[in-house]
C-alpha cells in the first residue's frame, strides 16, 4: 500500500494546451516512462477554456494558445510554463511572475531555417520568382514586371531589426551576396555589430536608407506596431518589407495602403495579426505579396529539437531542478 501510495505521489499533470504535430509521441517517449501523464488539447482553444486542462497541471506546455492572467490564475500546482517555440507573447510572462512560476522558452531552435527564409523572401520579391513563375502558368512569356523591379542584392542596402541568433544569421548570409547591411538594435553594442559585418544605426536612419527591411525582433510593448503609417512614411519608396518575427510588429491596413500606393514595392510575410489572415483580406490579392502560414521555423529537426527540449524542460522542473530559457526571472524551487 505505501508502494501504491509512493507512485501516486510521483505521478505528475503534464497539460499541453495545443500543439500542430501529427502526434505527441516525442512527449510520450520523453514523459511517460518517468511516471508522469499527458493531458492535451490539439487544437487551439479560448483563453476562458483553459483552466479546466490546466488548473491541476503540475506543468504545462503551450503553442499558440492565450495563456493569460487569468489562465495562470487557475494553475494551483503549476511548477513551469513552457513555450512551444522563441516568442512568448502569447504567455501573460509578468502575472506568471507575480505567480512565482517560471516560463521558458526554445531559443536556439529553428534559427537557420528562419534565417534561410528571410533569405528566400528577399530572393523571391527582389528576382520576381513567384510573379514570373504565375506568368508562364498563364502562358505568357517574358518579363512579368517592369525591369526595374529586377534588382541584385548586391546593388542594394538592406536593413536588419533586430540582431538576435536569427537576424545574426542574416547578416551572416547577406555578406556572401554584397550588399550593404544596416543593423538596429538598441541592446546590442555597435562594436558587435560592427564586427558581424554589418553599420549599426538608429531605427529612423535604418528606415529611410534601406532598400529592403527584415525584422527579427519580438513582439513587445516597444516593438508592437513598429511598422505603421509614420514609420512607413519615413522609408525609401518602393521599399520591400520582409516578416518572419512576429505579426503584430506591422499595422496590417497601414502596410495594406502602402503597397496600394507603391510607398511599399513588394513585402513577403511569414506572420500576420490576426492569423490565419482573413480569407477576404485585401492583401490576398496583391501580385507583389508573398504569404506564408506561419511555417519558416519548420524542417525535421528544428520541430524534433523544440518538442525533445520542451519535454525535458518539463521533466527538469517536476524533478526541482534548475532551469534554463527562464524568460521572466523566476528561479525554480524543487
Amino acid at each position: 500500500m505505501r508502494y501504491g501510495v509512493l507512485n501516486r505521489k510521483l505521478k505528475m499533470k503534464i497539460a499541453i494546451t495545443d500543439y500542430s504535430f501529427p502526434s505527441l509521441d516525442i512527449e510520450e517517449n520523453i514523459l511517460l516512462p518517468l511516471g508522469h501523464e499527458i493531458a492535451a488539447w490539439k487544437e487551439k482553444k479560448p483563453a476562458a477554456e483553459l483552466p479546466a486542462l490546466v488548473a491541476d497541471a503540475d506543468a504545462v506546455i503551450t503553442q499558440f494558445a492565450t495563456v493569460d492572467a487569468n489562465v495562470i490564475a487557475s494553475m494551483q500546482r503549476a511548477k513551469v510554463i513552457v513555450r512551444y517555440g522563441i516568442g512568448v507573447d502569447n504567455v501573460d510572462i509578468e502575472a506568471a511572475a507575480a505567480r512565482g512560476i517560471p516560463v521558458c522558452n526554445v531559443p536556439d531552435y529553428c534559427i537557420d531555417e528562419v534565417a534561410d527564409q528571410t533569405l528566400a523572401f528577399l530572393l523571391a520579391t527582389t528576382r520576381q520568382v513567384v510573379t514570373n513563375c504565375l506568368r508562364n502558368r498563364e502562358g505568357q512569356w517574358g518579363l512579368a514586371t517592369p525591369l526595374d523591379q529586377m534588382r541584385a542584392l548586391r546593388d542594394m542596402t538592406i536593413g536588419i531589426v533586430g540582431f538576435g541568433r536569427i537576424g545574426r544569421e542574416v547578416v551572416s548570409r547577406l555578406r556572401a551576396f554584397k550588399c550593404r547591411v544596416l543593423v538596429h538594435d538598441p541592446v546590442v553594442s555597435a562594436g558587435e555589430i560592427q564586427q558581424a559585418g554589418a553599420e549599426p544605426v538608429a531605427l529612423r536612419e535604418l528606415l529611410s536608407q534601406s532598400d529592403a527591411i527584415s525584422l527579427h525582433c519580438p513582439s513587445m510593448a516597444q516593438t508592437r506596431g513598429m511598422i505603421n503609417g509614420d514609420s512607413l512614411a519615413t522609408m525609401k519608396r518602393g521599399v520591400i518589407l520582409i516578416n518572419v518575427a512576429r505579426g503584430d510588429l506591422v499595422d496590417p491596413a497601414a502596410l495594406t495602403e502602402a503597397l496600394q500606393c507603391g510607398q511599399v514595392s513588394a513585402a513577403a510575410m511569414d506572420v500576420f495579426a490576426p492569423e490565419p489572415i482573413p480569407s477576404d483580406h485585401e492583401i490576398l490579392k496583391m501580385d507583389n505579396v508573398i504569404v506564408a502560414s506561419h511555417i519558416a521555423s519548420c524542417s525535421v529537426p528544428a520541430v524534433r529539437k523544440l518538442r525533445e527540449t520542451a519535454a525535458n524542460l518539463a521533466a527538469m522542473a517536476l524533478r526541482g531542478e534548475a532551469l534554463p530559457n527562464v524568460v521572466n526571472g523566476v528561479v525554480a524551487h524543487g
